[in-house]
């Protein structure tokens, strides 16, 4: 009998909470002035953001003139305990020890070190010596979907738990005002947040069953985000123009993904969309043709939460899974650099094997 690789437990661990409001007026006002000045502040406004986590905050440091090797230093301290924290509520909720994990998976582009979170962690944890690996680097607000897909292929192929931890701290990459691409670091800043996701997948047991997970990339707008490692910190490029390419993919991309389950985009219950921006929900609602409801729950984690890379469609995800009636059929959707657009579908089992 064939398993049915499914999410048996989801943990979230958030740094800090700050309003955008008091970012706006406590730090981020101060840095422009003139019509830059009122051109940054309308960008926060509508950024659809409302609240966000900083494991660094800029009200109590500025980071902006840090070197790269104090941000790393900096990223392996605030990011061990956030991820073990979302480890640990995953873990706790699939009801499972650390050591049964048979596959650790990490995702992030905010911070590297070797030995790294998916070692430490490992080790801190308790996972057995015999625990595979795996870290998926640079990947960006997608990160997570890949990730699920590899650790949902282990679970069915070898018949053991696997383990997923998405862990961004986008707030160590604070940039200095000025300079060519100054627009895209407002942008940047006004949208991007700190979290970690933690996801177990098991070779079967009722919940979410990973039922595929597709991809599509345009590498002719690679151009269009990009994610430079610099002396001082990693700097975000972001086009406007991403949302164009997102409309001309996404639908194929669902389209596809449903047919070879025998499914439409009417059949799907839930929608679990990476909300990158305001634009990118947009752009997802309308090219599928779904209704602002569809989409509340990715507009409600922007505002609640920012936008925190690869974490983020998992916040998502769980929003949806904790509702008083999960929805039975989820299709989650999260962008990135590439340009590249991924896509699962989540299938409610009651399967026990």
């Amino acid at each position: 009998m064939e398993r049915n690789p499914t999410i048996a437990g989801v943990g979230i661990a958030l740094p800090p909470a700050l309003s955008q409001d008091d970012v706006w007026a406590g730090y981020f006002s101060r840095q422009y002035t003139g019509a830059r000045r009122a051109l940054a502040q309308r960008i926060f406004a509508n950024a659809g953001v409302r609240s966000r986590q900083a494991a660094v905050s800029p009200l109590l440091e500025d980071v902006a003139e840090w070197s790269t090797e104090q941000r790393m230093r900096r990223y392996q301290a605030e990011a061990m305990p956030l991820g073990k924290e979302a480890v640990a509520r995953a873990l706790t909720e699939a009801g499972l020890a650390a050591d049964q994990v048979g596959l650790f998976a990490v995702c992030s582009c905010t911070g590297y070190a070797t030995p790294g979170l998916d070692i430490l962690l490992a080790r801190d944890l308790g996972m057995a010596p015999d625990v595979q690996r795996l870290f998926v680097g640079h990947m960006g607000c997608y990160a997570a979907l890949p990730g699920l897909g590899a650790a949902s292929d282990f679970a069915r192929s070898r018949g053991r738990p696997a383990l997923l931890l998405c862990a961004e701290l986008t707030s160590l990459h604070l940039q200095p005002p000025g300079g060519r691409a100054d627009i895209q670091q407002i942008v940047s800043h006004a949208l991007f947040s700190d979290a970690a996701a933690a996801v177990v997948v098991t070779p079967g047991g009722p919940g979410y069953a990973v039922r595929a997970v597709t991809a599509v990339t345009d590498s002719a707008t690679a151009d269009h985000m990009t994610w430079e490692v610099t002396d001082k910190g990693f700097r975000m490029g972001l086009s406007p123009k991403v949302p164009d390419v997102l409309a001309v993919h996404v639908r194929g991309l669902v389209e596809d993904l449903l047919a070879g389950h025998g499914l439409t985009i009417a059949d799907v219950d839930g929608w679990a969309v990476h909300p990158g921006g305001p634009k990118i929900i947009d752009v997802v609602r309308d090219q599928l043709g779904l209704d602002e409801a569809d989409v509340a729950t990715s507009r409600a984690v922007l505002s609640a939460y920012g936008n925190c890379s690869s974490p983020t469609v998992l916040l998502v995800l769980d929003e949806l899974r904790r509702q008083a009636q999960p929805p039975p059929t989820v299709v989650m959707l999260a962008f990135g650099p590439g340009l590249t657009l991924y896509g699962t579908l989540l299938e409610f089992s009651t399967v026990t094997a």
